[in-house]
């Protein structure tokens, strides 16, 4: 299956017309990412989606269990269910931007296992008893899909004991994505789970074009924001040599690399210690980037390696990935 994000960054008309647009062009899932201070509010946005959608797969990429509580998520939920059957896919993560503007700590793992149980527990009609203070959601419809984003050893291995499925989020290089798969099942082992049962989902900036140096510049901040993350080692055993570590204290960073709101500026930042030969580099290994027959081969490759799903990204998070929609559908896709 191939996704696509959609930041919630227009107006909820326009965002459910590109759903739309998604849709027709041939992709089997739209994912809406959730930050309160940066985008619409995610599940008014996915309502409209639903509405302008009968076969895509609707999913949040992702919600969180500190600004929003799980009887409140399960509430968005099932509600969202009601709108469109078997067709809702719920991403859960630690918080990152919801959580960096408003004083509040990533969530940790045994609040995670918590939020899982609890959400688990509401949609299927049962009662919560997380806390000793009762309370069931009314006209309950099921559970669907729960997944949970993760990038470093530790929450792979967590989120392939607690997720229906694991969003990768550390890039496709065949090495790395190895080991991240492998991370999953083990933790899915330890939790004494068969791992084949864990979907494996994995986010990808991609980017249609028929010359990869030419257009390398737009994945520097995805490099720059891998670094901070603590990816320097990898992408250093990929070949991909960075002259330092990227500057965060910049104006022109804004809120930071991956959600940039100028991302020219962001990617001249980053350009102070990512040139351009580590950047073709990069995107050829961690992102889905080159013409249509290239791109292809790589999600062969990827599948091939027992992933199941592909979350395709545009760079930015202030504007809609019209252009990446249509390129796909057309060189990909069709």
């Amino acid at each position: 299956m191939i996704g696509i994000r959609v930041p919630p960054c227009a107006p909820v008309s326009v965002l459910a017309e590109t759903a739309s647009r998604a849709e027709a062009a041939g992709f089997d899932e739209v994912w809406f990412p959730d930050s309160q201070f940066i985008w619409r509010d995610v599940w008014v946005t996915m309502a409209a989606a639903a509405a302008a959608t009968s076969r895509i797969r609707l999913g949040v990429a992702v919600t969180n269990f500190e600004t929003r509580h799980p009887s409140v998520t399960a509430s968005a939920v099932r509600t969202l269910q009601e709108m469109a059957p078997n067709r809702v896919i719920v991403g859960l993560g630690t918080g990152s931007s919801s959580l960096k503007h408003i004083g509040v700590r990533p969530t940790r793992q045994a609040r995670m296992r918590e939020g899982f149980e609890e959400l688990r527990a509401l949609l299927s009609g049962k009662p919560r008893d997380t806390d000793g203070e009762g309370g069931q959601l009314r006209d309950a419809i099921g559970v669907p899909p729960l997944y949970m984003a993760a990038s470093g050893p530790k929450n792979l291995e967590f989120a392939g004991g607690v997720a229906d499925g694991v969003m990768i989020l550390s890039g496709i290089s065949e090495d790395l994505l190895r080991t991240s798969i492998e991370r999953v099942h083990r933790g899915a082992e330890r939790a004494g789970r068969n791992p084949a049962d864990v979907r494996i989902n994995i986010a990808a900036f991609g980017h249609v074009t028929e010359d990869v140096r030419r257009d390398c510049a737009i994945v520097k901040p995805l490099a720059a924001d891998l670094v901070l993350r603590g990816a320097g080692e990898a992408l250093a055993d990929e070949g991909i040599a960075i002259k330092g570590r990227p500057r965060e204290a910049d104006p022109r960073v804004y809120p930071d690399y991956r959600h940039a709101e100028n991302w020219d500026a962001a990617a001249e930042v980053a350009g102070e210690v990512i040139d351009d030969d580590a950047a073709v580099r990069f995107a050829q290994r961690f992102c889905l980037m080159g013409d249509g027959a290239e791109i292809r081969s790589r999600i062969e490759e990827i599948a091939a390696m027992g992933v199941h799903e592909v979350y395709v990204q545009g760079v930015g998070s202030y504007s809609l990935p019209t252009d990446l929609i249509d390129g796909f559908g057309k060189e990909v896709l069709g």
